[in-house]
């Protein structure tokens, strides 16, 4: 799963004028894969290239028990719900910001080999999608897409930085499936995955701007 965990992010901001902006949420999405390349860059948690390991991914992510087990993925989700309560004071945006985090977690569940664990400990978890493309591909711009389209009609607004943002995640996702894949897990890999999330980010927070506040309920 790549743009589909930015669909949850998606989703929460159609769904409630509580939710942080878009932007925020977006970092929220992609949080414990921000914190894996970075850990992985410094020597903490570790993946290797083994082509054919997937259908779809050559990444044997052999050692993340930090970002990727359950527990992991909940430090990651409540500390930023504690900082999304320290900085706006609002307890349901930090508690739709925490859920957003975890739901990387849940997400990648669906695709990944079992590489996932619940504590950092066997048994690992993966249902392993990404060994059927003819699933994986129309679940995952089905899920991306109908957000979208959910926050583009929730939050009226201009048609054109939505349309940008939708060709930038149609794009960044066709260069990870149909790109030749890496040959070796380093620095230059960690530091293209972290400008992509950069990247897309920038653009969510852009459009959010453009965005309508949605009504006040009730």
């Amino acid at each position: 799963m790549f743009i589909g965990h930015w669909a949850p992010a998606l989703a929460a901001a159609a769904a409630s004028k509580k939710s942080p902006g878009l932007g925020t949420l977006f970092v929220a999405a992609q949080l414990v894969d921000w914190a894996f390349f970075s850990l992985a860059w410094a020597g903490v948690e570790h993946l290797r290239i083994v082509p054919g390991f997937t259908a779809m991914n050559p990444m044997d992510l052999y050692h993340m028990p930090y970002t990727h087990s359950l527990l992991g993925s909940t430090v990651w989700a409540a500390a930023f719900a504690g900082l999304l309560w320290l900085v706006l004071k609002d307890r349901s945006a930090a508690l739709i910001g925490g859920g957003v985090v975890l739901s990387h977690w849940f997400l990648d569940l669906l695709v990944h080999a079992p590489d996932l664990t619940l504590a950092g400990s066997p048994p690992p978890l993966g249902l392993g999608l990404w060994n059927h493309p003819v699933i994986e591909i129309p679940l995952e711009l089905a899920i991306t897409f109908g957000a979208l389209a959910w926050y583009a009609k929730a939050r009226p607004g201009p048609l054109l930085p939505v349309l940008v943002l939708g060709g930038v995640l149609l794009l960044v996702q066709a260069i990870n499936w149909f790109s030749p894949p890496p040959v070796e897990a380093g620095p230059e890999m960690y530091a293209t995955a972290l400008f992509a999330y950069a990247l897309v980010t920038a653009l969510a927070w852009w459009v959010g701007r453009t965005r309508a506040a949605l009504p006040a309920q009730g």
